[in-house]
């Protein structure tokens, strides 16, 4: 399936807001309609952005913005948050708690876990250095396309443990 995002820019400017759990497909297919409704529609000082959005992994949604025509200001940004919070608020799940965690296990499925839930894991033995993470700070499209996903030992995470 091809992605809004596959036609940006790789230095467009992103951001990523992880669910606190795996949306149902119904679930996706509505944030990402949604999604591409909003992004239809956004402006920064009456300027239309060249912008799109798209749904990863049934869990990250992803906004995008190629500034190099208009940048996304304060105020539009503003606006991006508080259409995520009212999405949040009616689909009833949380897309704000940057104190979550996201990684894949041995058989290729996602998890999201607390900051001590990851912890223990790690130590514990269930997460290892070469398990593979999800970086919701990346700050380009390139960046989501190579290093999104890395292994906890190559990532911020790793001080986390």
């Amino acid at each position: 399936m091809t992605s809004p995002l596959d036609q940006m820019v790789p230095e467009s400017r992103i951001w990523i807001y992880g669910a606190e759990r795996a949306l149902t497909d119904t679930e996706t297919t509505v944030i990402r309609n949604r999604l591409q409704e909003f992004v239809a529609g956004w402006v920064s000082h009456r300027r239309e952005l060249n912008a799109a959005a798209d749904v990863l992994h049934n869990r990250f949604l992803v906004i995008c913005v190629d500034e190099t025509q208009a940048e996304a200001s304060g105020c539009s940004i503003d606006g991006s948050v508080h259409f995520l919070q009212d999405l949040s608020a009616e689909m009833g799940v949380d897309f704000f708690n940057r104190m979550r965690f996201s990684y894949r296990d041995e058989q290729g499925n996602i998890h999201t876990v607390s900051r001590e839930e990851f912890k223990d894991l790690y130590k514990n033995g269930t997460l290892e250095n070469d398990t593979v993470v999800f970086d919701p700070l990346v700050k380009e499209l390139g960046e989501l396309r190579q290093i999104f996903e890395r292994p906890l030992e190559d990532s911020w995470h790793s001080r986390m443990v």
